[in-house]
Parts: structure tokens; sequence; C-alpha cells
């Protein structure tokens, strides 16, 4: 068996960035983004419509400026901390692996790492999202075979699914957080995940009866929540306040980043910011265990605005928990759940 044979490929997928903070870099990368039907699942005619008069016209210099923010001599947070992990997990794992990153939109891009990686026989596929959703780990796993089954020869392929209960992944982010937390001395902690429509949760749900129908729907993993973005989030949170000894009055859940008129996921992390700020919380710690890197949605929307909002509100002060960038343990845990597919 020849030397390519024997290796195999490893393809870590994140979800992408603008090459700058530049409005026109800005608006390539949300045209790409924006016009995915997984993102914005509307009929195509409104989504064209939606994102040609009434985003793209106006949203690049707002999120240009949001990036700005948090934008180094590295570029972006969220390139230059994915790149990291692909190369310390590349070095862990020696020579028997080829480690390749893509992104989903943007650059590097998933063609360019098929190129890559095809002529391996076999290729663990790893989507960076701990919870699953549609709109990220559906679109990311869609966009690679897509590209991947336009030739000839398809390399065996083993995908890694949602890593949102693995004990190496909360391990991970405990290890990371708990000196922060040691040494902050918050009096809450908030949870705060990404956000999506409502209709993403019910289209999850295979019974058609159980996502969002009472309030305990998320109270536990079960057959009709399994795919449920919300429900997995909640599993999330339940396993770290486990490990951290948090107290049910000394945590909460919210979703961030909520666009448009329908209804997305509750409850909204810029409602309870107010909310706790009223209730007397002074010190807040902020954790964001939708994201494995640092990115705009951690650096600018909670460290710098979320933190803003709840001093205004009469808050003392806001703790955004990194998130597990290139982590030695969150290493330690990619490579884990390489080795544990490649198994199989």
């Amino acid at each position: 068996m020849s030397q390519v044979a024997e290796k195999t490929g490893v393809l870590l997928i994140n979800l992408g960035t603008p090459k700058s903070p530049e409005p026109g870099d800005v608006r390539v990368y949300l045209r790409e983004f924006l016009s995915d039907p997984r993102v914005i699942d509307i009929n195509p005619i409104g989504r064209w419509a939606l994102l040609n008069f009434a985003i793209l016209p106006f949203r690049p210099k707002a999120s240009g400026e949001a990036y700005s923010k948090v934008w180094t001599e590295r570029g972006s947070p969220l390139l230059f901390h994915s790149e990291d992990l692909r190369d310390r997990v590349a070095e862990k794992l020696g020579d028997d692996y080829e480690v390749v990153l893509a992104m989903r939109y943007g650059e590097p891009s998933i063609p360019s790492a098929v190129e890559k990686l095809a002529h391996y026989e076999r290729i663990v596929v790893l989507p960076l999202f701990p919870q699953y959703s549609s709109a990220a780990s559906g679109s990311a796993v869609e966009r690679f075979f897509e590209v991947m089954g336009q030739r000839w020869n398809v390399p065996f392929i083993d995908t890694v699914p949602p890593f949102y209960d693995h004990p190496s992944f909360i391990d991970a982010f405990v290890q990371v957080s708990k000196p922060v937390l040691d040494d902050f001395g918050a009096d809450y902690v908030l949870f705060s995940y990404h956000g999506l429509p409502e209709r993403h949760m019910h289209k999850s749900d295979p019974t058609g009866s159980h996502c969002l129908a009472s309030d305990g729907c998320c109270d536990a993993i079960v057959d009709a929540n399994k795919f449920c973005y919300r429900a997995q989030c909640f599993e999330t949170t339940r396993l770290l306040v486990e490990r951290l000894g948090l107290s049910a009055e000394e945590h909460s859940v919210s979703f961030q980043s909520r666009l448009g008129r329908t209804p997305w996921i509750k409850p909204y992390t810029d409602v309870v910011l107010d909310e706790l700020a009223a209730a007397g919380k002074k010190r807040l710690a902020v954790f964001s265990p939708a994201f494995v890197a640092d990115c705009l949605e951690t650096l600018e929307e909670l460290q710098i605005r979320a933190k803003e909002q709840f001093v205004e509100a009469g808050g003392e002060d806001l703790k955004l928990i990194p998130s597990l960038n290139a982590h030695p343990r969150w290493v330690d845990a990619v490579c884990e759940l390489i080795q544990e597919h490649k198994s199989r």
C-alpha cells in the first residue's frame, strides 16, 4: 500500500470570515453566507429580494465597523485561531494524518480543501460546531459532499457528529473557564448561545409536536429533539454547570444575535442582560459555548457591546470566558474526536 493510501485526511470546517473589515470584502462574504437556503430558509425569490434590497445595501458598512473592532495584525480572530488549532492538531496527530482547514463561506474554501484531500482513501470530516444546526453543521456537511461528489473517485468519509455532550469538549471548556471564573469572582454566569429562528427548531422535530411546545421541551435529549439546536445548547449548559458546581440560582441560558422580525429562540441575551442588572447582579461572567474559536459574536457582540449594555443598565463588570481557540486540552479533544471516528 502506498504512503498516500496509508495516511488519513482530516478536514476541520468552521463557518467563515470576510477577507478584511472593508465593506467590499464584507459584502462578498455576506452575499455568499446569506444566499445559503439553509441560513435564510425562505422562498428563493424572497431570499434574493431580502438580501439585495434590505441587507447588502446597508449591512456591510455596519458589519465592517464591528469587524474592525476585533481585527488584529494576524487578521480575523476566527481564522487565525482556527489555523492555530489545525497546526497543533496536525502536530499532535503526526505523520499518519494530513489536517486541512476550510471555511463554509470565504477562504480557505471547501473546494480548495477537497483538492488537498481527495487522493486519500479515508477522510474524517469534523465540523467545528458543538451543537447541530442545519444552518451551520448541515450546510457545511452538505457543501463538502456536494464538492466531493463531483469527483470520480470518492474516498471513504466519516463525519464527526455534534459533540455538544462529549466529555472532552466539556472538560476543555471547564479547563479554560475555571481559572477565569476563580479570578473574576462572578456573582452570576450567563451561557449565551448564538440564536436561530424558532422555525428551525420546528423543522428539526420529526414528531412536529415537541419542540417549543412546552417550557420543558429542552429539559432532556429525547428522540423528538435529538437534532434540536436549542435542546443541545441546554444539554451543554447542564454538563458545564455540573462540572463547575453552579447552582440553579447562579446561572441561566440565553440566545444572542437575532435578526429580523420573525421569532427567534428565547430568552434573548440583550433582554436578559437588562433583567440581570435590574435584579442586582453586578459581576457577570458570560460563556458562549456555541463557538470553539473567538470571533465577531464573542469578541464584539459580547465582550464589547454586551459589557457596555450591562454596565449602562447598572451592572459593575462583565467578563467574557474565552473560547477554546487552540488551548492544549481542546487540541487533545479534537484529536480524540478524530481518532475515535477513524477507528470505527
